[in-house]
């Protein structure tokens, strides 16, 4: 039976399974298990096919990067102090998803060395705050409520001197900062309107974070707690480090003008 949970702001449509608390999702990368919430469905319809987002959402890709220590890729915007997210983007019409993926992720971080790991199985949505979505519509000539996401784990399999928040010179810088975190400081550290997909995002890719247990307690307090932040100079390879808190820093200097930057 079809469905749709709500939680918060956001709704994840999945498939309702009666007398079953899991469901195991299969995929060239890892197998995923994700609990079902204990929510009643709402009386949203959606469709449950992978070639469109649920009625009134525009089509969304979200990125999940994770580096070989388990870390995942977060950065925070130009405009939005201390706001944190996943890299994220529109898809065109008739793109494929996954490529759409890949292409947010090049355009947004510089990023072209990542191995795919897994797909989450259903679209993910959050509403746009209000002050933003009246706005957002009249440029885009459109009447959304916010944006359907399906989300992506990559492997990041590169050097971090190939990450460059210029990103490959096609769209404008969105990001000033970035840093590898713990799947809980994603969450604590993204804006309120988008932690409830967050949350459902890193319980579905859960498996592949909680392989490495042993290794996740051996973690430094200083890791813990994000570890190094990187800031992007208008230089690919200008970086070094600066005294804060033993962070390591890379400045974006370059700035782009838009008053709804960080807002989606």
């Amino acid at each position: 039976m079809a469905g749709c949970q709500l939680v918060g702001n956001s709704v994840f449509y999945g498939t309702e399974r009666r007398n079953c608390h899991c469901q195991l999702v299969k995929f060239s990368g890892v197998p995923l298990f994700y609990p079902l919430l204990n929510v009643p469905l709402t009386k949203i319809s959606a469709s449950l096919s992978n070639e469109g987002p649920p009625d009134g959402y525009r089509k969304n890709v979200g990125i999940c990067l994770v580096n070989p220590s388990k870390k995942i890729f977060t950065a925070s915007r130009i405009y939005i102090p201390n706001t944190w997210q996943m890299p994220q983007g529109g898809a065109n019409k008739g793109e494929d998803l996954r490529k759409a993926a890949m292409r947010e992720l090049r355009e947004e971080t510089g990023v072209t060395s990542a191995e795919f790991l897994a797909e989450a199985p259903y679209w993910l949505t959050y509403d746009f705050p209000i002050k933003v979505k009246d706005k957002l519509n009249r440029r885009w000539g459109t009447n959304y409520k916010g944006q359907a996401q399906k989300w992506f784990l990559f492997k990041f399999t590169g050097n971090e001197e190939e990450i460059n928040l210029l990103g490959d010179g096609s769209e404008k810088p969105e990001f000033k900062e970035w840093s590898w975190r713990l799947p809980e400081q994603v969450v604590e550290l993204a804006v309120d309107f988008k932690k409830p997909v967050y949350e459902q995002v890193l319980k579905v890719f859960s498996p592949y974070f909680s392989s490495d247990g042993d290794k996740e307690q051996c973690l430094t307090k200083n890791e813990r707690n994000g570890g190094k932040i990187h800031k992007q100079t208008t230089k690919r390879s200008s970086t070094k480090n600066k005294p804060n808190g033993g962070k390591k820093i890379h400045k974006q200097t370059k700035r782009c003008s838009t008053s709804l930057q960080g807002q989606v």
